[in-house]
């Protein structure tokens, strides 16, 4: 595939954070994902990668997906994925649907007896 096959897939421009392993470096880094799509997305981030690197990355709702590195401009990169996701799952809330206040916070909330604050 040349490079300019994929410009007419559809992405979607957001930012979200996600872990990338690179083959051949331990540990994983973290990046900023600038744009995604079906087959690929563009990261960003302070690790070092090539051309044609193998790496995995963890993208919320979706999980660990193998690719390569497509290419690389400074601190950006691009990633082909070795197999089509659907995208849509990046952008969707994270858990079910519970309420992430703390529960001090919840307790006020449904207007128990607590909630009613005394003037001093």
């Amino acid at each position: 595939m040349n490079e300019g096959e994929n410009r007419h897939i559809a992405r979607d421009s957001l930012f979200l954070m996600a872990d990338l392993r690179v083959d051949g470096l331990d540990g994983e880094f973290r990046i900023k994902v600038r744009n995604l799509s079906a087959g690929g997305m563009m990261g960003e981030g302070m690790v070092r990668v090539v051309r044609g690197t193998v790496v995995q990355v963890n993208i919320r709702n979706i999980g660990w997906i193998a690719g390569s590195v497509a290419w690389v401009q400074d601190s950006r990169f691009g990633v082909a994925f070795a197999e089509d996701i659907d995208p849509r799952l990046a952008r969707a809330p994270v858990g079910k649907g519970e309420d992430p206040a703390p529960d001090y916070m919840r307790h006020q909330a449904r207007g128990s007896a607590a909630a009613v604050l005394r003037k001093i």
